[in-house]
């Protein structure tokens, strides 16, 4: 996606959810089709699609097959939409996106070395000893693994985001590193864990 194409499909994103606030639509409602919205936003169809896949990666609506395109009820779970909104407005949205996902992984890392059993520290090893992995699978197997189901949201939410915004999330493997990580989570050395993911953090920054 080129940056130009990239600033369309942002302002696409931010005048569906006009539309959303103009149509005076709640919970439970069913938005205009992709056709509707296409013509309305006089958009292609290729590109409506697109922001409707991502704001449905938020969580912020779904689609019922046969029936159309719904607003989720949040109920309780406020902070997505609250997150959705933010990272379609806020102009820093690369970078803030970049410090907040390091934040999430970093507390992580942490409370990997207390809480990841066995099983998970040998399913993350069978994973880097595979041929090909991506940084994605591996720091989503920490995050599951230190049971909180708020963070585990938030760093999938935020990595569907680097995917749609092409932000770059590189997938190099350094097995080195990561064996030394898992190491670290196995003898439950938090210094040691946060001294090497400092090192692929800055490798994946710089790649």
């Amino acid at each position: 996606m080129t940056s130009s194409n990239s600033k369309v499909y942002i302002e696409i994103l931010k005048q569906i959810r006009s539309i959303i606030v103009a149509d005076g639509l709640v919970a439970g409602d069913k938005i205009p089709s992709e056709r509707e919205l296409s013509e309305r936003l006089k958009a292609g169809r290729s590109s409506v699609r697109e922001a409707l896949r991502s704001l449905e990666l938020l969580g912020i609506i779904e689609t019922r097959r046969g029936e159309g395109t719904f607003i989720k009820n949040f109920g309780d779970h406020q902070l997505v939409q609250i997150l959705g909104t933010y990272i379609l407005e806020d102009v820093k949205v690369k970078k803030d996106l970049i410090e907040t996902k390091y934040l999430i992984e970093r507390d992580s890392i942490v409370l990997a070395c207390e809480r990841m059993s066995e099983k998970q520290l040998q399913s993350l090893s069978e994973l880097i000893n595979t041929t090909e992995f991506t940084r994605h699978e591996f720091f989503s197997g920490v995050v599951k693994g230190i049971n909180n189901s708020l963070f585990l949201r938030l760093w999938q939410v935020i990595s569907e985001y680097f995917l749609v915004l092409q932000v770059q999330d590189p997938t190099k493997n350094n097995k080195s590193l990561y064996q030394e990580l898992l190491d670290a989570f196995s003898s439950k050395n938090v210094e040691k864990a946060l001294h090497i993911y400092e090192k692929l953090a800055i490798k994946e920054i710089v790649e």
